[in-house]
């Protein structure tokens, strides 16, 4: 998905306590990823990265190493 020439990716996680959160705020940080978010009130956890710098791949790759569940959600 596209918004404003970005891509929009979307993933399911666990990523659901607050200290997840930070963990990925951490994280996110450390890549340059700026715009995210984290729905921990819907039940897939939906992570959701607004960007053209990083690629499906490498976010599934990037959040799964880091012992999370991350999957693209279709």
């Amino acid at each position: 998905m596209e918004i404003n020439g970005l891509s929009v990716l979307l993933f399911k996680t666990n990523i659901h306590t607050a200290t997840d959160k930070e963990f990925m705020t951490q994280l996110m940080a450390q890549h340059q990823i700026n715009q995210w978010t984290v729905d921990q009130e819907d039940v897939d956890c939906v992570l959701r990265i607004v960007s053209n710098e990083i690629q499906l791949n490498e976010v599934i790759s990037l959040v799964s190493q880091h012992g999370y569940q991350c999957e693209e959600l279709t």
